[in-house]
């Protein structure tokens, strides 16, 4: 049986908890939560759990390089687990997407994701799944937008986006995607 890497994108400093750009550590957060997964382990330069999800085995990822390198831990992690680049998960943010909206793709190109970039450099692919989360276009400069906090509104959006990713992920690890994209994009 294969196993899974589920990747959440984010920065791991306090000050950045709770900001656009750590959507995708919120989102594994959710997960990890839901499946009783308990992501406490240092390895491979990030913070791990493992578990089952729906009888598969799976890796949940939290890279601590910084958004921008995460694809070095993804690598590591990928090599150390023996995981095919095709069964790696990503989670993370998307500027392109108003606030709480989704989208799942079966692979792609970076879109301007420095985070995707690095894992897409480091995996050699770009043929690995993906769940974006919309965190609204920016209203002024871009770093400190993505690195600022949501509003009282956008959260209670997040919430509902958050309240899919359990299903989602289960979806795309049973190899129905199409089904994952067609209930949720």
């Amino acid at each position: 049986m294969d196993k899974y890497l589920i990747v959440g994108l984010g920065n791991p400093d306090r000050k950045y908890v709770n900001t656009r750009h750590n959507v995708g550590f919120e989102m594994l957060d959710t997960l990890a939560s839901y499946y009783n997964i308990k992501v406490n382990k240092a390895k491979c330069k990030a913070v791990i759990g493992e578990g089952k999800i729906n009888g598969t085995s799976v890796v949940l990822a939290k890279p601590q390089t910084y958004m921008n390198l995460s694809g070095e831990s993804v690598r590591e992690l990928c090599n150390y687990f023996k995981i095919l680049p095709q069964n790696v998960i990503v989670m993370y943010d998307d500027i392109s997407l108003d606030v709480g909206k989704i989208r799942i793709r079966q692979k792609g190109s970076a879109g301007g994701h420095n985070g995707m970039k690095n894992i897409i450099y480091h995996l050699q692919t770009e043929e690995f799944p993906r769940v974006r989360f919309g965190i609204g276009e920016p209203t002024f400069d871009l770093v400190d937008y993505v690195l600022s906090k949501f509003s009282k509104d956008e959260t209670k959006l997040l919430i509902e986006s958050a309240k899919c990713v359990p299903d989602i992920i289960s979806l795309i690890i049973k190899n129905d995607i199409s089904k994952a994209m067609t209930l949720y994009n």
